[in-house]
């Protein structure tokens, strides 16, 4: 179930800045993260995700302003916040001669208290794997059995970063299967990604950090119904051709038009005026349309209206 407008904070972020000799990787960012809610931070490779949770996490220490985790700080509660984080990092290192249920005991004996072996393997479906060394496991399985080794504490609060990079598509499923469950379960998740689609799917509300500052916050409806658009229209011309961004503007319906390398991108209020508009156009100009394409706002376009770049673009 979302989280209410009314619950409690888990996370509060206040003026965070991280800086390296070369780069400001956070700078003055806010946040805050309700009880029970999934929140993502959604932004490009370089953004400041990683560099704001492992602060959040307590493994990396700010230049300058304040965390509360399950209101406590790490600078006084230490501790007590370890047993109530899950985290899982972008690249967990497991000994891969270890047996998953090995792996998993293991990071059990690190808690005072928390969920069994047992119930932990099955809830990140690895049964039958249990007996088999994290070596021979696939992409899919051995992210798994790192959330397992976040999940095996029963957290309060789950820090996942990145989970799903570089999956196929049915192991990503299965990761949003738990993460789902965990939220049902009454948990509170901090997710980092820069996939659109599971921002989309998995949150309640999401950040889009560029730069290492929050530029537009909300739930994924809030934020594509803030573009303005119904649709999105992207087509492609003969290159030896041009139009103007003018021109595509004064369109039936256009809201903005944007060129990307060869493709042309048109937020528009009613799809059913503009390509008529658009192809009589064309026609009339003598250009030659080589594709064309509609698709509903996403949260990409969201990003790419904010940024002039696409999510999955190096920063």
């Amino acid at each position: 179930m979302p989280a209410t407008t009314t619950a409690p904070l888990a996370l509060a972020v206040r003026g965070l800045r991280k800086a390296y000799k070369d780069v400001v990787a956070v700078e003055a960012l806010d946040l805050e993260v309700r009880t029970g809610e999934c929140f993502g931070l959604l932004g490009p490779n370089g953004a400041g995700k990683t560099t704001t949770i492992e602060i959040c996490e307590g493994l990396l220490a700010p230049d300058a302003g304040t965390v509360e985790v399950l209101g406590m700080q790490w600078a006084r509660n230490g501790h007590a916040l370890r047993s109530r984080l899950g985290i899982q990092l972008q690249e967990t290192q497991l000994s891969e001669k270890l047996l998953v249920e090995e792996t998993v005991r293991l990071f059990r004996s690190f808690f005072s208290s928390g969920r069994t072996v047992d119930e932990v393997i099955g809830l990140v479906q690895l049964d039958e794997k249990r007996s088999a060394r994290v070596g021979t496991l696939s992409g899919g399985q051995k992210q798994r059995l790192a959330v397992a080794c976040a999940l095996v504490s029963d957290p309060d609060l789950l820090f996942l970063d990145e989970p799903t990079t570089g999956l196929d598509p049915q192991s990503r499923r299965q990761l949003w299967d738990i993460i789902d469950r965990f939220r049902t379960e009454g948990g509170t998740t901090v997710l980092t990604t820069h996939y659109m689609d599971e921002a989309e799917r998995l949150c309640d509300r999401v950040a889009i950090v560029d730069h290492g500052r929050v530029i537009a916050l909300g739930t994924p409806r809030e934020l594509i119904a803030s573009l303005g658009a119904g649709h999105v229209i992207e087509f492609g011309v003969d290159g030896a051709k041009e139009i103007d961004e003018a021109t595509l503007a004064s369109l039936a319906g256009v809201k903005s038009a944007r060129r990307a390398g060869g493709t042309w991108a048109l937020q528009v209020s009613a799809a059913h005026e503009t390509i008529p508009a658009l192809l009589d156009t064309l026609e009339f100009r003598g250009i030659p349309l080589t594709d064309l394409s509609t698709h509903s706002p996403t949260l990409e376009d969201v990003f790419v209206t904010l940024t002039g770049r696409s999510l999955r673009d190096d920063a």
